[in-house]
């Protein structure tokens, strides 16, 4: 095993386009660091310089500590787990698996043995004389990752290699490959434009946006701090709500203007955030997670922070209510960042018909929300977060 290093690294395609910019990246030995971000953003570019399948315009790459930018592929001790899974039609799942230690020459006493023991560990071992035409995804799936294990590499680039199964094939597999992965412990870079599977699989995760490199951190810390406005309307399903807004304070009350509505906020959010004391007076973009927007009917008191809003639509998912409701206030879907963020042309947070902007809220499925009810919410505003209009940056 090794280290995997990007020191900035930079790629620019023939006719000028810039895939990748000035990226600093570190993973640790043993680290499974998740590379994510929407189309485009250059992640499965820098996967690839890490391969030598693309030389860097400028930059570094380094394996256990050695800049390999010259370095064939073949000669890197990598290996990589593709989309396509990328199997032999013709060759049996022992043939496939053997297939990459044959052409490095590995002796037919020293294959068996490592076959046979990544076939047992991934379950297979009772597929080992059937053809890929005869698996289901998820066997072809185990088969590709086998054929990576048995090289024993000192590090696993893996290039959204979950896409193509089915929905409840994606959430048993990313269980698998967590799994084993700690069996392992095998440097692995893992790409995905699937924020989910980011947040459930990575020790760290880095989020890229048009090339550069947005945040890395654990998935928990991008969760609760996300440091601009792009990675706080990227990480998170359903999307946070960002509302823009003026930040007004008389005496010891504290409160947002958006637009028709007013939102008291608890006075300690200025101790927490000292810098929001600049803002006093002027513009904020708002953001709430749809899980910190509650039944004001479930909530004991809402000091407050009770909204009563028309549900426009209401879906039930058994162990949650996901609840769309018009409120009167400017939405910050204006802010470039909130634009293609997870890779469509749709603004992250809707507007309504008449210009109010959509909320979204994670609501119990004890509530009694329903589509076309009145309902009182309440939000929890101690967990909000705040962003600078212009930088886009957030407001600590």
């Amino acid at each position: 095993m090794a280290e995997v290093e990007f020191r900035a690294l930079r790629k620019v395609f023939d006719g000028g386009a810039i895939a990748v910019e000035g990226l600093d990246l570190r993973i640790a030995d043993g680290e499974f660091l998740v590379l994510v971000g929407p189309s485009g953003s250059g992640k499965t570019t820098v996967l690839r310089m890490a391969a030598g399948l693309e030389a860097p315009t400028s930059g570094d790459v380094l394996i256990a500590g050695e800049v390999v930018n010259d370095v064939p592929p073949t000669d890197r001790n990598i290996a990589m787990v593709f989309q396509s899974y990328a199997l032999y039609p013709h060759m049996t799942v022992y043939a496939n698996m053997a297939f990459g230690l044959k052409l490095h020459h590995v002796k037919k006493e020293v294959i068996r043995p490592r076959v046979h023991s990544a076939a047992k560990m991934l379950g297979i071992d009772d597929l080992l004389a059937r053809k890929p035409s005869q698996l289901s995804g998820g066997q072809r799936q185990r088969v590709a990752m086998g054929r990576a294990i048995v090289r024993e590499p000192d590090a696993f680039l893996m290039d959204e290699p979950l896409s193509n199964l089915d929905a409840k094939l994606r959430v048993e597999m990313r269980s698998y490959l967590a799994t084993l992965h700690q069996q392992l412990r095998t440097t692995t870079l893992y790409v995905t434009h699937d924020q989910t599977e980011a947040m459930t699989m990575g020790d760290r995760v880095a989020v890229m946006r048009d090339g550069r490199l947005q945040q890395v951190d654990r998935p928990q810390v991008l969760y609760e701090r996300p440091v601009n406005l792009f990675v706080a309307g990227f990480i998170g399903s359903p999307a946070m709500n960002l509302l823009r807004g003026r930040l007004t304070r008389e005496g010891d009350l504290l409160s947002l203007e958006l637009g028709g509505t007013t939102l008291s906020l608890p006075s300690s959010l200025l101790a927490e955030r000292p810098r929001l004391a600049d803002y006093l007076g002027a513009d904020v973009i708002f953001g709430i997670r749809p899980e910190d927007i509650e039944d004001a009917a479930l909530v004991p008191s809402a000091n407050g922070r009770r909204l009563d809003v028309r549900v426009t639509l209401a879906e039930a998912l058994g162990a949650e209510v996901i609840a769309h409701f018009p409120l009167a206030a400017r939405s910050a879907s204006g802010a470039a960042s909130l634009v293609a963020a997870r890779g469509s042309d749709s603004p992250l947070l809707e507007t309504a018909a008449d210009g109010d902007a959509v909320l979204t809220a994670r609501l119990s499925p004890r509530t009694a929300a329903r589509s076309g009810a009145q309902l009182g919410v309440y939000l929890h505003a101690e967990r909000a977060h705040f962003f600078d209009p212009e930088s886009e940056e957030a407001i600590w």
